[in-house]
């Protein structure tokens, strides 16, 4: 098992009489994933709704705020208790045996156009044989094929673009990931995350994105960017694609300052809770 303190702290300055926010900050709480213990701080003026995905665990905040600075702040601390298991016996599932609620994840969506990548998959990955082994050497293509270059990408970037530009940050290796995933029939879907054992030269801690590949029955975690350790990710949004679970949809003239992130790992030798490692087993947090 693994414990980590997350802390964030968002502020922006909101031009307009009022602006709407809808915020995906919280951790989500899962079977493998427990809240130790949790604190949102927002001004007293601001009310908030709360609304959780009991399918998915995302877990939203929406409220309104007027004309002015606005700052809010969340910390949290986090177990994770992961299922690892030997890769060379995850199968992949014929889509007729596939759960009715994980077909979505076969779609084309927003960013992970994978109805444009068929013959791309199929050239690369298609002779390979299918199961674990098939999804870590496309996490692999994925990883040894595209740069990672801070701020190279927008809003707009879509996994047909990265495959041609080979650049990106995170989300986008994750979108590109996903979509040859589901161009070979295989389901797939994103996570939001932080970046747990990023090399410190890559700047401040940040928000991270990850992939989820369906595998004999479980989702496993993929970080196709390579930047972190993947026992340390904590889950906070699980979606098609980064359109599904945006960290802040924002509603109105807003001008947002860059987040500040901290997170760290505890441990408790007599719980048995250890630092997050490097593993070759499949993970799974769902």
């Amino acid at each position: 098992m693994n414990r980590l303190r997350y802390a964030l702290r968002l502020s922006y300055d909101i031009k307009d009489a009022t602006a709407d926010f809808i915020l995906n900050i919280e951790a989500a709480r899962t079977s493998r994933q427990h809240v130790v213990e949790e604190q949102l701080t927002l001004p007293p003026s601001i009310d908030v709704t709360r609304y959780t995905d009991t399918t998915l665990c995302n877990r939203l905040l929406r409220i309104r705020a007027p004309e002015g600075s606005l700052s809010l702040s969340y910390e949290a601390v986090v177990d994770i208790d992961h299922r690892l298991d030997d890769g060379a016996f995850l199968l992949e599932i014929p889509v007729a045996q596939i759960p009715f609620d994980v077909l979505p994840y076969l779609a084309p969506s927003r960013y992970c156009e994978s109805d444009r990548l068929m013959e791309f998959a199929m050239r690369e990955f298609g002779g390979m044989e299918p199961g674990y082994f098939r999804v870590y050497a496309i996490r692999e293509w994925v990883r040894n094929h595209v740069r990672f270059l801070s701020r190279s990408t927008n809003e707009r970037t879509s996994a047909t673009d990265t495959v041609v530009e080979r650049t990106g940050v995170c989300r986008d290796f994750a979108h590109l990931m996903i979509a040859i995933c589901r161009a070979l029939s295989i389901p797939a879907r994103m996570s939001s995350s932080l970046d747990y054992g990023a090399d410190p030269a890559m700047g401040q801690p940040d928000f991270h994105a990850v992939v989820e590949v369906y595998l004999s029955g479980h989702w496993y975690l993929f970080d196709p960017s390579g930047v972190s350790i993947p026992t340390g990710l904590l889950r906070i949004g699980t979606g098609r694609d980064a359109a599904d679970i945006p960290f802040a949809a924002i509603f109105g003239k807003v001008e947002p300052k860059r987040p500040f992130i901290e997170i760290q790992a505890l441990t408790d030798d007599a719980a048995g809770i250890g630092m997050p490692l490097f593993t070759t087993k499949a993970i799974s947090t769902w």
